[in-house]
């Protein structure tokens, strides 16, 4: 078994420059993993700089300076940060506080409901199931109730860190994009001198994660706006809370498209009832998820999605668990960050053709 492990590390850490990979790699894991809460608002501001370095480049490009560039670019995007703050955050607050009070009313729709099953399938339907599902829904909600509460009381007291966000993102972010040219040398002079497998999975997935933040953006944006329009059309109630949530669903793969279906159905089903137009928003809602998964994510990624399914599901429980919310946002390019390395490691595999006989 140890002989087996010794031959496995030396095929594939015989090269120098695999070791450095492997402790570049290692290094950043560590460094994200046990201070990523302190280092927060410079990872924010380094992926909102992917972001922001198109439209920057293609500013330059233009002619203008790239000072001139940074400047028209950042400012417009604390512009647009700002009208969606202060338009967009007071429509979605009023809608919770709405759903909120709707709460107690669908709730008694939904005990009413089951407190009428025994009735209408009598063979089915048990009197003393029925009452234990609704004692544990009862304390679910209460539950519920509870940690809302516990949130709001933590929220309050992380507007702070919000302030502190706020002022410190945008100036990082100014800095990231001016400086970037002396910020990358600077790196490359701290970083080991044996590092061309880096350099390679570096080149590979350089632009590809610059694309991917760029392709999310664009898709949360268009699938949002899309089922907005969508409920707005059927006169779904909280459009712009149910639109959003859709919207940022898409962070997750899979899972998120899964989970965010069932307030949409919920709600729909406690505004109309089992009637024709729930019917059809349920539909023209599968409509824009499909749309979706199968048109827009295949255009937006068509290097990045190269993954098996399986793949990405593990990859947005393993990455997930580990950084929460970043991990979920980049669990794709993650995955293909670890297949990437996979595949630049030297396998030194053995040449079984027959040697030639010299001359």
């Amino acid at each position: 078994m140890f002989e087996m492990i010794v031959r496995w590390y030396k095929k594939r850490f015989s090269d120098p420059h695999a070791v450095s990979l492997v402790a570049i790699l290692l290094f950043g894991f560590i460094t994200i993993y046990f201070f990523g809460h302190l280092i927060a608002p410079l990872l924010v501001a380094i992926v909102l700089a992917y972001l922001l370095e198109w439209p920057v480049n293609r500013l330059f490009k233009l002619g203008l300076p790239r000072l001139a560039s940074v400047l028209v670019v950042v400012s417009a995007f604390i512009g647009l940060m700002l009208l969606a703050f202060f338009g967009l955050v007071p429509t979605i607050w009023r809608q919770i506080a709405s759903l909120l009070n709707d709460m107690p009313s669908m709730y008694t729709t939904f005990q009413s409901y089951i407190a009428s099953l025994p009735q209408r399938y009598p063979d089915i339907a048990d009197v003393q199931v029925i009452e234990v599902i609704m004692h544990n829904a009862q304390n679910k909600i209460i539950g519920m109730g509870d940690t809302i509460l516990r949130g709001s009381m933590a929220s309050l007291l992380s507007l702070a860190t919000l302030g502190v966000y706020l002022v410190l993102v945008p100036l990082l972010i100014f800095f990231l994009l001016k400086d970037k040219s002396e910020l990358m040398a600077t790196l490359s002079g701290v970083l080991p001198q044996n590092r061309r497998l880096a350099t390679k999975v570096w080149d590979e997935m350089h632009n590809q994660i610059s694309n991917y933040i760029r392709g999310k953006v664009v898709e949360i944006v268009i699938v949002g706006v899309a089922t907005y329009i969508v409920f707005l059309m059927f006169g779904l109630r909280y459009p712009v809370l149910l639109a959003v949530a859709v919207g940022f669903s898409v962070l997750i793969p899979y899972i998120g498209a899964v989970a965010v279906t069932v307030p949409v159905v919920l709600v729909a089903l406690f505004q109309w009832g089992l009637v024709p137009q729930f019917y059809w928003l349920v539909i023209a809602y599968g409509i824009v998820q499909m749309l979706d998964g199968n048109v827009l994510v295949p255009v937006l990624f068509s290097e990045a999605v190269n993954l098996h399914p399986v793949a990405i599901i593990v990859a947005v429980l393993v990455f997930g668990g580990l950084w929460g919310f970043w991990g979920v946002f980049f669990a794709i390019p993650l995955a293909t960050l670890v297949k990437a390395v996979w595949n630049a490691l030297p396998s030194n595999e053995v040449n079984n053709e027959p040697p030639t006989e010299s001359v």
